[in-house]
């Protein structure tokens, strides 16, 4: 009796840079987002990430939360209790679109559209001082190309009101106090 088995793997080359990945395959609903988050990580020449499903199911824990207990609003894990915060974390939150007709229905965005709003927060990044700039966001972009991080999950939760919910979390997590992302 012959046994046939497979391997998933899934080879990149993102800025001349070779990712072969064997890991479990992202879900169709996040197709590209483990491929986004590799290309913004090799501008730095950083490790790719893998998805990972027990991630996502700790993601999808933590967007169902807030959708469905803490009236969509977009909050992190806390550090303390039974959603305490274990890996690094990045999160989404979108309106819904309200038609000049009454009709309210759900945003579309893609998975690349997701990491692409998170990149563009390297603009406010100053590497040599490892700073954002005042008044402006970079944590996003931070997390996303920590060196240390290897693997990725991410979820979606859709609130009553249309509103969404992405959630990304990341192992080993980023954003440590006083050191640089790379």
């Amino acid at each position: 009796m012959l046994k046939f088995f497979t391997t998933c793997f899934i080879v990149t080359i993102i800025s001349n840079t070779l990712f072969i990945q064997f890991a479990a395959a992202e879900p169709a609903k996040f197709s590209g987002m483990v491929w986004s988050h590799n290309k913004v990580r090799a501008k730095h020449k950083l490790p790719a990430l893998q998805w990972s499903n027990a991630l996502a199911g700790y993601a999808q824990q933590w967007a169902n939360e807030l959708a469905n207990n803490r009236s969509c609003n977009m909050q992190h894990r806390p550090n303390f209790g039974p959603f305490r915060q274990r890996f690094g974390e990045n999160i989404f939150w979108a309106s819904p679109e309200q038609w000049s007709n009454g009709k309210i229905t759900l945003q579309q965005f893609t998975a690349p559209q997701i990491v692409k709003a998170w990149a563009e927060e390297e603009a406010y990044y100053n590497y040599h001082t490892n700073q954002c700039q005042k008044g402006e966001d970079c944590g996003h972009y931070t997390q996303m190309v920590w060196k240390e991080s290897r693997k990725v999950g991410c979820a979606i939760a859709v609130c009553k009101n249309k509103a969404q919910l992405w959630v990304c979390n990341y192992d080993p997590p980023g954003n440590y106090y006083g050191e640089k992302p790379y």
